[in-house]
């Protein structure tokens, strides 16, 4: 029987958009059910990180198919993900080639639970990300700017509804110096919203490329939770690649109320919500 309640507890899933208490067992069968399963995260939390990696070892409990792609590889560096987990290489071989102090500015000390997971068990780890430098330049420039033979295989992004963009507003507490006081539909937001974006539809397609080549593959999404929260962002960008069987798992600090969406869309911020120790 589900309960209600008003906090999040340590330990505890919720249903942001119930309240109702759910069963890891039962988020668990719920979510393996999907083609595509995002774990958001904040970047610098070691405790988010083994969250991630309890997950996705529940999931391979429930679905020998498993991949998981992460955010920090841009595409150009999958050889390198599939040496590691086939063993080929050390660990500071494998942070030298895949460039870590370039492509990411966190401690890899945050992520090796999961990269000695995807190893140790031959899950196939997924390079999710772009050149930064085509986040930089459709945001500066427009998709329309980019020829089709520099756009590092992506397709242009399902432009960002008014409610996302007022979302990353108040993520980003106001947006950029000159969108100050102005709403989220204001030309001045637009070269961020194109960056941000460009980020969510690489996450989609290198998600759905790999989907094509395997049906009936499991893909969990190690991403940061801005790329995700209310359906926005990479599920978004999902939906428009024809997938739509998307799951999405966040964490919140406990003894928190969970949370409830701040715009006019009725969606939940995810399918459910994972209590952690405050840090």
């Amino acid at each position: 029987m589900s309960s209600k309640t008003s906090e999040l507890l340590i330990g505890q899933w919720i249903d942001p958009k119930s309240a109702e208490i759910r069963t890891h067992q039962s988020v668990m069968r719920y979510v393996a059910q999907k083609r595509v399963v995002l774990l958001g995260e904040r970047h610098d939390r070691y405790d988010i990180h083994r969250w991630q990696t309890h997950i996705c070892a529940s999931l391979l409990a429930l679905r020998d198919d498993l991949a998981v792609g992460f955010e920090m590889f841009p595409l150009r560096l999958q050889p390198v993900l599939d040496e590691w987990v086939a063993g080929k290489l050390d660990a500071e071989t494998f942070l030298e080639r895949a460039e870590w102090g370039k492509v990411w500015g966190f401690a890899a000390d945050l992520y090796w639970p999961l990269f000695h997971f995807c190893r140790e068990f031959r899950v196939k780890m997924l390079a999710l990300n772009c050149r930064r430098d085509l986040v930089t330049r459709v945001g500066k420039e427009g998709w329309d700017a980019i020829p089709q033979e520099e756009r590092d295989g992506l397709t242009p992004a399902r432009p960002a509804s008014l409610a996302h963009r007022e979302h990353l507003l108040r993520l980003t507490n106001g947006g950029p110096p000159a969108m100050q006081g102005k709403p989220a539909d204001a030309p001045e937001f637009d070269r961020f919203v194109r960056a941000q974006q460009t980020w969510d539809r690489a996450f989609a397609c290198n998600i759905a490329a790999y989907l094509n080549e395997q049906p009936e593959a499991l893909v969990v999404g190690i991403i940061g939770s801005g790329h995700m929260e209310y359906g926005f962002g990479t599920p978004d960008q999902l939906d428009d690649l024809g997938i739509d069987q998307v799951g999405v798992l966040l964490t919140e600090d406990a003894n928190e109320a969970p949370s409830t969406p701040e715009t006019a869309d009725t969606s939940a911020i995810a399918d459910a919500v994972f209590g952690l120790a405050a840090s």
